[in-house]
C-alpha cells in the first residue's frame, strides 16, 4: 500500500538529498541514510518530498507483495517533518501521519527531496557540492578544462572532477580531476557558473 501521506507536486528547485533506510523503533520514527556527510538541509527543511524508490521495496510478504505496492505508489508524497536528530552514527526523524511502525516501514527506500530555496545559507567560501555540478572551469591562462561532472570526498580533501570536452583516443571523453582546496582553486564564480583554478592540462 501507498503511505499514509497527501501527494504534491514536485518543487522545480528539488534536490535529492537522502533516502530512508527503514523503521526505527515502534512509535513511527525511521532511520535516513544522507547523501552528504553535511546534511544541513535535511534538518532545515519543514517538509520533505518523497518519491517512490528506484526499484520495488524489499519484499516483506511475498514478491508479489512488494511489487504491487510499489505500482501503487508512483507520485510525489509531501511529509511533514516533526523531527529530525544524530543517534550514534545515523540519523532519525519523525513525521506527521507516521505514527507507528507499520507506517514508517511503508516508507522503506524513499528518495528524499528538498527544495534548494531551503538550504540554509553556506558559510562565506563554502559551497554545496550540487551547485557546483556542472559550473565550467578554467585555468588562469584561460584554458578551457571542462565542467565538473561529479564531486569525490578522499577524507582530508574534495576533488573536481571534471569531464573534458576534448576526447581522447578511442572516443572517450578525458576525465581530471582537480582538489578543491585553496591552493589550487583560484575562485567560485556561482552566478557566472564558473570556477578558475591554478592547472594546466597536461597535469
Amino acid at each position: 500500500m501507498r503511505p499514509p501521506l497527501e501527494t504534491a507536486a514536485l518543487p522545480a528547485d528539488a534536490i535529492e538529498i537522502g533516502r530512508i533506510a527503514d523503521a526505527w523503533g515502534i512509535k513511527g520514527w525511521f532511520k535516513v541514510l544522507p547523501h552528504s556527510a553535511s546534511p544541513e538541509a535535511l534538518f532545515s527543511a519543514k517538509s520533505w518530498f518523497l518519491l517512490p524508490p528506484d526499484r520495488p521495496m524489499k519484499p516483506q510478504r511475498g514478491l508479489e507483495a512488494a511489487a504491487s505496492a510499489h505500482q501503487a505508489w508512483r507520485e510525489p508524497l509531501v511529509l511533514p517533518i516533526k523531527e529530525v536528530k544524530n543517534h550514534s552514527d545515523t540519523v532519525v526523524a519523525c513525521a506527521q501521519g507516521v505514527d507507528d511502525r507499520n507506517a514508517a516501514e511503508s516508507l522503506r527506500g524513499a528518495r528524499i527531496f528538498v527544495p534548494r530555496s531551503c538550504f540554509p545559507a553556506a558559510a562565506d567560501g563554502e559551497y554545496y557540492w550540487v551547485d557546483l555540478l556542472g559550473l565550467q572551469v578554467v585555468n588562469r591562462e584561460g584554458v578551457d578544462l571542462g565542467q565538473v561532472r561529479d564531486l569525490m570526498s578522499t577524507g582530508p580533501q574534495t576533488l573536481l572532477v571534471i569531464e573534458a570536452a576534448a576526447v581522447a583516443e578511442g572516443g572517450k571523453p578525458v576525465e581530471r580531476m582537480i582538489p578543491f582546496v585553496a591552493a589550487f582553486v583560484d575562485g567560485v564564480d556561482l552566478p557566472g557558473k564558473r570556477i578558475t583554478v591554478d592547472w594546466q592540462p597536461d597535469y
